[in-house]
C-alpha cells in the first residue's frame, strides 16, 4: 500500500505543483478589462498591473489601440498620469508613474479609464510597457500564447441607436404599466386587508344582536 501512494505521489504532486506554476505565470500578465465592448461605445477600462518580479513596479505605459480615443483617466493615489498626444490632440499612449514606492511584489495595482471605441468592429490590442525600480522592462506587445501577450478587447457590432431611443421609450412605458399595475396591486390589498376588519365588525353586531335577543326570551 505504502509503495502504491509512492508511485502516485510521484506522478500526481509533479503534475499539480506545475499546474500551480503555470496559473502563477498566467496570472502575472498585464491585462485590460473589458475583454468585449461595442462599437462606438464609451468604455469603462480597466487595466490590471500586477508584479511578477522580486522588485517593485514603478511606471506603466499603455499603447491607445488604433481607433480608440482616450478620453479621461481615475487619479490613483501615489501615481501620477501622463499622456503624449498626436498633432490632433489624439492620445497615442499614457502613463502612470508612481510618485512613491510603487507596486510591491505580490501586489497588483488596477488603474481605470474611460475610452471611446471606433465605429466599426476590430480587435483592440493594447500594448503595455511595464517599467521596474531596477531598470528592466517588460514589454506586453505580443500575441496571444506568448511569454508576454498583450491584452485584447474584441469590439463588436453594437445596437443602432434608433433602437436604445425605443429602448428608452419602452422602458418608460414599462415603468407607467408597472405603476398601473402597483396601484392596482395596491388597492386590492388594501380591500384584502380591510375585508377581516370589517367581517369581525359584522360578527360582533351578531353577537350582540343574539345576546339582546336571548335576555328579552329570559
Amino acid at each position: 500500500m505504502k509503495l502504491r501512494m509512492k508511485k502516485i505521489s510521484k506522478v500526481f504532486l509533479p503534475t499539480i505543483l506545475g499546474m500551480f506554476l503555470f496559473s502563477t505565470v498566467a496570472s502575472a500578465h498585464v491585462t485590460v478589462v473589458p475583454k468585449t465592448s461595442t462599437t462606438g461605445a464609451w468604455e469603462t477600462y480597466t487595466v490590471k498591473v500586477p508584479v511578477e518580479k522580486n522588485v517593485a513596479t514603478t511606471k506603466i505605459t499603455i499603447k491607445a489601440p488604433a481607433g480608440v480615443e482616450i478620453k479621461s483617466y481615475q487619479p490613483v493615489p501615489g501615481w501620477k498620469y501622463s499622456d503624449e498626444k498626436d498633432s490632433k490632440g489624439i492620445v497615442k499612449s499614457f502613463t502612470f508613474e508612481a510618485t512613491g514606492e510603487g507596486i510591491l511584489p505580490g501586489q497588483f495595482q488596477s488603474f481605470t479609464f474611460v475610452g471611446k471605441n471606433p465605429d466599426n468592429a476590430t480587435k483592440a490590442a493594447w500594448d503595455a510597457f511595464q517599467y521596474y525600480k531596477d531598470g528592466s522592462v517588460v514589454e506586453w506587445t505580443k500575441d496571444e500564447g506568448a511569454d508576454t501577450p498583450h491584452s485584447i478587447t474584441d469590439i463588436v457590432v453594437g445596437t443602432a441607436p434608433d433602437a436604445h431611443h425605443n429602448d428608452s421609450a419602452k422602458t418608460e412605458d414599462t415603468k407607467k404599466d408597472e405603476a398601473n399595475t402597483t396601484d392596482v396591486k395596491t388597492t386590492a390589498t388594501d380591500n384584502s386587508d380591510s375585508l377581516p376588519l370589517i367581517l369581525s365588525v359584522v360578527s360582533v353586531l351578531l353577537s350582540l344582536i343574539a345576546l339582546v335577543v336571548t335576555f328579552r326570551k329570559k
